[in-house]
């Protein structure tokens, strides 16, 4: 990979944990980070994704990917009912308005909590790679999701730099990954 930037973790913390939406999207970040000596533990915390079919193989794919690259990986709990419950009158927004906002927030504070919990000091997600989320979203939802748990540090780093998004197409091919076409909110498939 041709690299072109160098990330610094915050606190210089080699231990991070990285909220993780699809294999596709962490594939890059994650050989970025092994490669740098940061060790990332992949949270798949997704009850946005719908139906359950779509939410397995997604899951699936990055399990597959995790045990290639040897780092650990952890489920959440799947509640799409709770999930529904925040986008309750945002269902017709489109993409980037406040239904993506309110779906990075619920998953980002069940990141946040979790990396409290587990001794993790620095937080980041792959969501920050796709050129279909914004970047300010995110990073609001990450900032507010770490501001309820002191101890834990949002990482806002933008994954689409340095060559990690042509990685990221060229592992894709590599690894033939299910490549989703939608985030898999039920409502963004409209």
């Amino acid at each position: 990979m041709k690299e072109t930037f160098k990330i610094e973790v915050p606190g210089g913390a080699e231990k991070v944990l990285l909220h993780c939406c699809c294999a596709p999207c962490s594939g890059a970040i994650i050989e970025y980070m092994v490669s740098h000596g940061i060790r990332p533990t992949v949270f798949f915390s997704n009850s946005n994704i719908f139906p359950s079919r779509e939410y397995e193989l997604r899951k699936e794919e990055c399990i597959r990917y995790c045990l290639t690259t040897g780092v650990e990986f952890v489920e959440d709990d799947y509640d799409h009912d709770a999930w529904k419950c925040i986008a309750e009158g945002l269902e017709n927004q489109p993409e980037r308005a406040g239904r993506c906002l309110q779906c990075f927030r619920f998953r980002l504070e069940r990141a946040a909590r979790y990396a409290s919990v587990h001794g993790f000091s620095v937080l980041t997600t792959t969501l920050a790679s796709s050129r279909w989320k914004s970047l300010e979203q995110v990073d609001a939802a990450g900032e507010y999701a770490c501001s309820l748990y002191p101890g834990v540090t949002w990482w806002g780093q933008n994954w689409r730099r340095g060559g990690l998004q042509e990685r990221r197409c060229e592992i894709v091919r590599e690894q033939g990954f299910y490549n989703q076409d939608f985030c898999g909110c039920e409502f963004s498939r409209r």
